[in-house]
């Protein structure tokens, strides 16, 4: 419901309730920026005459440091205090139903699962960790669009009080004033950041170096997230006192890495594009042939 100069929003967050199961939004969101970024790595492996027989360990490696390292980042980061403080609060670290995920978490998890891939697999095919990250954010960009959309379908992770046109009152969290839809701001950023990092792949590939995508990505993705921080309501009740928050606090090591990614692609990287020998090109696996 739109009135003047503010949106009602009450989505429900639930699709269907089917005895003891509940299916969200926000779950629906989640695997499909999986799904995206399926399809997007399988384009990258086709152009670069990778075997796509990759592309299956890739997504559950994925999936799983996802998950658990969302999970891990926000019981460490942000309630510490809860989940390592009794027995309730530490098996309920299990259960990312209960609680909430971290960004941060997910991030740092991805790149250790990365590391590992690319050890395993990279040794025959000649890619690198970076080799692999340089691509892996592009797809990123574009499932952190689709998680922030599933924070609005649950009323959460939304700003202060606005008097913009365009602010959210929240009905199903008891809000009456309008809020900054920061859920939004930072999937569109998301969303422009996969675009723009999409089309330096497409049309500039032969010129790049490896870890400038990854150095871009994380320049802007985190330093959007550190400006959009200052008009989020705190999460967790120590931040209400902090200048700056856990989020942007969190988010400050990657917009330096990015810069050191940056300097370091321009002075030493290697060609973005992977260099390997033709035998190493392979017919698609039956799974990913009955996918196209």
């Amino acid at each position: 419901m739109i009135d003047f100069l503010v949106v009602h929003w009450h989505m429900n967050p639930d699709i269907i309730h089917v005895g003891g199961f509940v299916l969200r939004w926000y779950s629906v969101l989640f695997l499909a920026g999986f799904v995206l970024g399926w399809f997007i790595f399988k384009g990258f492996l086709k152009r670069e005459g990778l075997p796509l027989s990759l592309l299956d360990p890739l997504l559950f490696t994925l999936l799983i440091a996802t998950i658990v390292g969302a999970r891990l980042g926000h019981c460490i980061f942000y309630q510490p205090d809860y989940y390592f403080g009794s027995w309730k609060g530490f098996w309920e670290i299990f259960m990312p139903w209960k609680g909430g995920l971290a960004s941060h978490g997910g991030t740092i998890a991805i790149i250790l699962a990365m590391w590992w891939y690319a050890r395993h697999y990279g040794r025959k095919y000649d890619f690198d960790l970076l080799w692999m990250l340089d691509h892996l954010c592009i797809p990123v960009c574009f499932a952190g669009m689709f998680i922030r959309l599933g924070n609005l379908c649950n009323s959460e992770i939304y700003g202060d009080v606005t008097s913009l046109p365009w602010g959210f009152i929240f009905d199903l969290r008891g809000e009456t004033l309008p809020k900054h839809p920061t859920q939004l701001y930072e999937a569109l950023s998301y969303l422009i950041l996969g675009l723009v990092l999409m089309g330096l792949y497409k049309y500039r590939l032969p010129k790049l170096r490896r870890g400038t995508l990854l150095g871009i990505f994380f320049i802007v993705l985190f330093g959007m997230r550190f400006l959009i921080e200052f008009i989020k309501e705190p999460q967790v009740g120590f931040e209400e006192n902090m200048v700056l928050n856990m989020g942007q606090i969190l988010s400050i090591p990657f917009i330096l890495a990015g810069i050191c990614l940056i300097i370091y692609s321009f002075r030493w990287g290697k060609p973005a594009m992977v260099e390997h020998s033709q035998k190493h090109k392979a017919e698609p696996t039956h799974y990913a042939k009955s996918l196209k």
